[in-house]
């Protein structure tokens, strides 16, 4: 495993998304955090929606029998999502916080994500906020999901923190962010850019990339891995499983982090040996030409 700096912790590369965590017991939780701690994942990624707020539930309960793991455990969680409408109001915000620490049973989140843009947005609200869970030590840093470029220059500029992190889809299915740099000046479907660049700008502001969704197709319609949709991508990615001795799913891993943007990719599975698969991704190194052919094989450019 390959690791970066979360708060001056070391925090794995590789995310593990707890999305469909509201479908485990007890036991499978166990093996599951467990597992992934050992193949060094200790990123864990939530959001009070997920399984309706049941998902960090169930990982509360592992925490609450494992209280030596969480000093070493980096945890994230997203807000702003209520009833398929968005609120970031200061009482929203802090509700959900303090709602998600007693639902994971930790004193505070390593990170908090804006989930997805409110269009109602006051900053002066959202800085008040952050200024409070910060002062408070209840939420160590900051950032947003699906945010483009001008969306997070908005935010910033009222914010007294650095918004540190962008998690968006990605995937080699899911590339508009490169699909209109690399068809810049065309006339070609893709050429338009729909999201303020917004790869370049988190590169040169300082900003974390993740990458979620890594293995699906549309919004989260089903995977691509092995799918006849995507024939010829996934012959480019047997050929290259059989060329590295690795799984498919850990070509898409290395694909992802080959790019110089960085990206955390967060891994939503609940197969536990798919997930130590994934793992070792991060030491294969594609070569330029078989990036661009995985690239190529889905139809992009």
């Amino acid at each position: 495993m390959k690791y970066f700096k979360v708060n001056d912790k070391k925090a794995s590369e590789i995310i593990a998304g707890c999305m469909r965590y509201d479908s485990f017991s007890e036991d499978d939780i166990d093996r599951h955090v467990k597992l992934a701690l050992d193949n060094g994942i200790n990123f864990f990624d939530h959001a009070d929606i997920y399984g309706k707020g049941k998902s960090q539930e169930v990982f509360g309960k592992f925490l609450s029998k494992n209280t030596n793991l969480r000093d070493s455990m980096i945890i994230q969680s997203k807000c702003g999502i209520t009833d398929g409408r968005y609120d970031f109001s200061k009482e929203h915000i802090i509700e959900s916080v303090e709602k998600s620490l007693k639902d994971l049973k930790t004193d505070y989140l390593d990170v908090l994500l804006l989930h997805r843009p409110d269009l109602l947005m006051d900053v002066e609200e959202v800085n008040k906020a952050f200024n409070k869970l910060k002062e408070e030590g209840k939420v160590l840093s900051f950032g947003v999901s699906n945010f483009n470029s001008k969306r997070i220059e908005l935010l910033q500029k009222g914010l007294d923190e650095k918004l540190e992190y962008n998690q968006l889809q990605f995937s080699p299915v899911h590339t508009p962010m490169l699909d209109h740099i690399i068809l810049t000046n065309t006339k070609f479907e893709g050429s338009s850019d729909f999201d303020g660049e917004v790869f370049d700008y988190c590169m040169l502001n300082d900003i974390k990339l993740q990458a979620w969704s890594p293995f699906q197709y549309g919004f989260i319609e089903d995977t691509y891995i092995g799918n006849d949709k995507y024939k010829k991508l996934n012959e480019k990615l047997e050929e290259l499983s059989e060329k590295y001795k690795v799984s498919v799913n850990a070509i898409v891993i290395a694909w992802i982090m080959r790019l110089p943007y960085k990206i955390k990719p967060v891994v939503g599975t609940t197969n536990t040996n798919r997930l130590v698969e994934m793992t070792r991704g991060v030491d294969v190194d594609l070569t330029r030409k078989e990036w661009y052919d995985i690239y190529t094989s889905a139809g992009i450019a």
